[in-house]
């Protein structure tokens, strides 16, 4: 019976695991941190005649910093909100396996 509980535990802890792992927040959060840096580091580096077609504004710095901030938002609230993995009274019946 012991054997059994343990294996039981040791699906519990995968299945939290894979929950965690594909959680959308973390997805969504992750590629806004990478594609802010990417144009915030394009904004930074913005030559006289990038700031000239886009009159005077640094589009790129201003974008790059508003996607990197959505992103650590997005990745905040992954860290204070996880999710909980399903109990086995939530998964339908047909997902069980015998």
């Amino acid at each position: 019976m012991s054997e059994l509980q343990n294996e039981v535990s040791e699906l519990e802890q995968k299945s939290a695991t894979a929950a965690r792992l594909f959680d959308i927040r973390r997805i969504i959060g992750g590629l806004f941190v990478v594609y802010g840096i990417i144009v915030t580091i394009a904004g930074i580096t913005a030559s006289d005649a990038d700031l000239k077609k886009a009159q005077g504004i640094n589009i790129n710095l201003w974008t790059g910093l508003a996607m990197l901030v959505l992103g650590l938002l997005f990745l905040l609230w992954l860290w204070l909100r996880p999710v909980a993995p399903p109990t086995p009274e939530e998964i339908p019946a047909e997902q069980k396996t015998p």
